[in-house]
């Protein structure tokens, strides 16, 4: 065990001695894996970041939670026209749902809109406008920061009530508490009983500029032709498998298909936009990792190639080693260590460029630099060390001494 761990140090100090005295080349030497361990390690930085962003944004859909539209959120095959001509989804269908679902913890109907919204002479333009009963916010994860939600005695008497995002609250109220307070939202006045949590933005829109009103409120107001959105969120341990079919036979019982007749309502949850994400995604990430390797592939041939012009120089050396009882593991050693060695530096400066141009980026794209990926970066450009310095360092190995000591 001794003389194993003095083999090792012996190696890695000839190794790195003969590094240090040829700085230049070592340096130059690790140009190709520096520019590939950037692309690879800025790449897969990218992909971390824009899949947390993905998933973080998604989140608020709920892993647990159903959504019936009329449309699905995801149409790739151009087949609008099947859409179209669909009824619309009907309170009377999300009452039938909500009364007759056994595996629900919540059902919840919202509708939408947008509209100018002011506050005395503050106005705010785009400000999405939902309807929702009592429970909706339970069901869609839109949670109550200050005051209230609304009540049942709120949707059954279509109360000109409502709940603001914070993005409308900073812009219209300005640093007053808005709980209270009354809102124009066209021609009518509607009193905030409550503020939503900040949710942020997705996909590029922010989830804070909005205003709920109870979902009666909203028909009076802007009519009962738009189709309803029915969120079920499932009870704790029910496979939300067996819930989509469960509301899936409710809604067809509802809107009296008969047998062969397929759905006129479609059934979304979070995992649809999950698999459309990657579908879209899996091109690019594999397209970024082709370049990335073809770097790292063209540096270790330079690796392999510098190598070999080293070996061929110290042809006497290795040979005067062989001589006085180095042996051929050692000398295998010796030129793996080194070819590990530049290729571990390379890794090092890369990794250290690909983080300050994830700083650089990160204004405009989503990064994350886990430490699994730190390591992982190191350890890959060692790995491409070992994988191209195999050749030279075995070459060095099977040197004869006597043939190589007469080079001198």
């Amino acid at each position: 065990m001794g003389k194993a761990i003095f083999n090792f140090w012996e190696g890695t100090d000839i190794a790195l001695r003969a590094l240090l005295s040829n700085k230049t080349r070592s340096l130059l030497t690790t140009l190709g894996i520096v520019i590939g361990v950037v692309t690879v390690t800025l790449m897969l930085m990218i992909i971390q970041g824009l899949n947390r962003s993905f998933q973080r944004q998604i989140a608020f859909l709920g892993s647990n939670t159903i959504y019936v539209n009329k449309w699905p959120w995801v149409i790739t095959d151009g087949s609008w026209w099947k859409y179209i001509n669909r009824p619309p989804i009907r309170m009377e269908d999300y009452e039938y749902v909500r009364q007759h679902s056994e595996l629900a913890e919540y059902v919840a109907a919202g509708l939408g809109t947008r509209r100018t919204i002011g506050y005395r002479d503050e106005l705010r333009e785009g400000v999405e406008v939902n309807g929702a009963c009592e429970n909706y916010t339970l069901a869609s994860g839109f949670a109550i920061d200050v005051g209230r939600g609304f009540t049942t005695a709120d949707v059954r008497s279509a109360r000109k009530v409502c709940l603001i995002g914070t993005d409308v609250q900073s812009e219209l109220f300005k640093t007053l508490n808005p709980v209270g307070r009354r809102i124009r939202i066209g021609n009518d006045l509607y009193r905030v009983v409550g503020i939503l949590e900040p949710r942020g933005t997705t996909f590029g829109e922010s989830m804070d500029n909005r205003v709920v009103i109870p979902v009666s409120t909203f028909e009076n107001v802007f009519g009962r032709r738009r189709s309803v959105q029915i969120v079920v969120k499932a009870k704790s341990g029910v496979d939300l498998d067996a819930l989509e079919d469960e509301v899936t036979f409710l809604m067809r019982k509802s809107r009296r298909l008969m047998p062969r007749e397929e759905n006129n309502f479609v059934i979304n949850r979070q995992e649809m936009l999950e698999g459309f994400y990657r579908q879209i995604t899996a091109g690019v990430y594999a397209a970024g990792l082709v370049i990335g390797g073809i770097a790292l592939l063209v540096g270790g041939v330079g690796i392999m190639n510098i190598m070999l012009v080293s070996v061929a120089e110290r042809t006497w050396e290795i040979g005067m080693r062989k001589a006085v009882g180095a042996r051929t593991t050692n000398i295998l050693f010796q030129f793996l260590v080194e070819a590990m060695l530049i290729c571990m530096v390379g890794g090092a400066i890369g990794l250290a460029l690909a983080a300050l141009a994830g700083q650089a980026i990160k204004s405009q794209l989503p990064v994350s630099l886990p430490l699994w990926l730190s390591v992982m970066a190191v350890l890959f450009s060692a790995v491409v060390g070992l994988v191209f310095g195999l050749f030279p360092a075995a070459k060095a190995a099977r040197m004869d001494p006597i043939v190589a000591l007469r080079q001198e």
